[in-house]
Parts: C-alpha cells; sequence; structure tokens
C-alpha cells in the first residue's frame, strides 16, 4: 500500500476535528475547571511527560501565547538537579517507579498545583508512579494518554494500575495502539500521531483556561513572544509572581 503525505494530513484532521468538537461540547470544561481552580488558589500546572510526551509538557509551560504558572519537569532532574550521574539517563529509565521519589524531591511543587501528565502508553513506572505520587499528596491529575494504546498493554508500576485509572480526570489523545497510523506494507507502519493530537490538546487546554479567566473580567496570565518589542518584560514581571515555583530550562 502506498502511504501519502495527504494520507497522514486525513489522519491528523479528523483526529484534530473530533478534539476540537469535543472541546467545544464540553468535554475538556472538567480538565479546565481543575486547572482554573488550581491558578485561583495560588498553585501552578506542574507538566510532565517521558520520550515524546515530554513536548506535551513544553506545550503547556514556558511557551509563547502559553500560560505563566506553569512548570515542566523531566527525568533527567534527577542529574540536572539531584545527586544522580549522568549515566543513569538510559532509555528505560522511564519504566522505573524507583526514579519517582528521587525525581518529585528535584520539583517545586507546592499545595494548590494541579498535575498534568502525558504518556501514549500510560503504563510506565515514572508515569504511573508520578501520578499516585500526586494524588497521594492531595493534588489533582489530569492525564493525556491512549485509551486504545494502554488497555491493550501491561502496566509497567507494582501497583498493576495504568495513568488512565489512577487520574481524577482522562483525556483520550485518540492515538491507535502503537501510535502509526498508516500501513506501509510487511507489517511496517509510519505516520505516528500522538505528538500532534497532544500539542493540539495542550493548546485547548490553554485556550479553555485562558478564555475561563478572561470571561470572568480577569486577565490570564499568558506569555508574549520574547521576540517581539516589550515580550521580556511583560513576562518577567509575571514569572517575578512565582518566583521559586516555576522553572525554565535553557
Amino acid at each position: 500500500m502506498t502511504a501519502t503525505p495527504t494520507d497522514l494530513l486525513r489522519e491528523a484532521s479528523r483526529r484534530l476535528e473530533r478534539l476540537a468538537a469535543d472541546a467545544e461540547s464540553g468535554a475538556l470544561d472538567a480538565a479546565v475547571a481543575l486547572m482554573v481552580d488550581a491558578l485561583d488558589a495560588g498553585g501552578v500546572i506542574q507538566a510532565f511527560g517521558t520520550g515524546h510526551s515530554e513536548a506535551f509538557a513544553m506545550e503547556i509551560a514556558g511557551r509563547a501565547g502559553g500560560l505563566i504558572p506553569t512548570n515542566k519537569f523531566a527525568l533527567r532532574d534527577i542529574v540536572l538537579h539531584g545527586e544522580r550521574e549522568l549515566d543513569v539517563l538510559t532509555g528505560s529509565l522511564e519504566r522505573e517507579p524507583w526514579v519517582v521519589d528521587e525525581l518529585m524531591a528535584t520539583v517545586p511543587v507546592g499545595e494548590g498545583d494541579v498535575f498534568l501528565i502525558a504518556s501514549n502508553s500510560g503504563v510506565n513506572g515514572s508515569i504511573v508512579g508520578t501520578a499516585l505520587w500526586a494524588q497521594e499528596r492531595g493534588h489533582k491529575v489530569i492525564a493525556v494518554t491512549s485509551l486504545e494504546h494502554t488497555t491493550r498493554v501491561q502496566p509497567k508500576h507494582p501497583s498493576g494500575k495504568r495513568l488512565s485509572e489512577v487520574a481524577d480526570v482522562v483525556i483520550d489523545n485518540l492515538a491507535p495502539y502503537g501510535d502509526a497510523t498508516l500501513e506501509i506494507g510487511d507489517g511496517i507502519a509510519a505516520g505516528a500521531i500522538s505528538s500532534i493530537t497532544a500539542a493540539f490538546i495542550a493548546q485547548l487546554l490553554t485556550l479553555g483556561v485562558a478564555r475561563t479567566i478572561a470571561d470572568r473580567g480577569d486577565t490570564p496570565p499568558m506569555y508574549i513572544s520574547a521576540n517581539i518589542p516589550g515580550g521580556d518584560d511583560h513576562n518577567s514581571v509575571l514569572e517575578d509572581r512565582y518566583a521559586g515555583r516555576i522553572r525554565r530550562g535553557a
């Protein structure tokens, strides 16, 4: 079979259109409400993902057009901000539940924070463990995951749970089992879609929070591009309100 760029566009478009329609009908309202509640309580939005799902956290935290009270953390923080040596950062680290306590010791978590965790499979030890860590300490957890994929694979966390079984709110990224959408032939597939849909979900959530705050007459705390006049000054003033609560990497 020939898989064309137009085929990939079709696969992406139909999923994005469904996500937009679901958002219009209120499917993301519960997640947006948790995020707004956290900001109203003086908290921040803690974003986490491993592997390619880290791109979702990057869409949530520290970008132009995004919310300022957001913090992205990553497994590499146990080296950058913890006591581990660089050689611990292997591709299998995301599967390990032991990393959670060391990781969370490096994250500036506040009492009112909400956790936004993305994982296509939703079964790796670090992902499920982080969600459990947050819930055990009274934080709400929003998950972005592939429901089709996660139900077909075995959890790797000792609890036997999936991210979707831990989170307070679950958002389906609509990726198929295995993520790839287009058959090339001989069991080979391409056109991975989860990064595309997750980025769109991140922007839908950001838009939902910003609109909710604006609709009640308040000004949402948004970044503007640092590459336009006045951008740095605007961003710095708002970032200072969350000093020590949000971390921005190079």
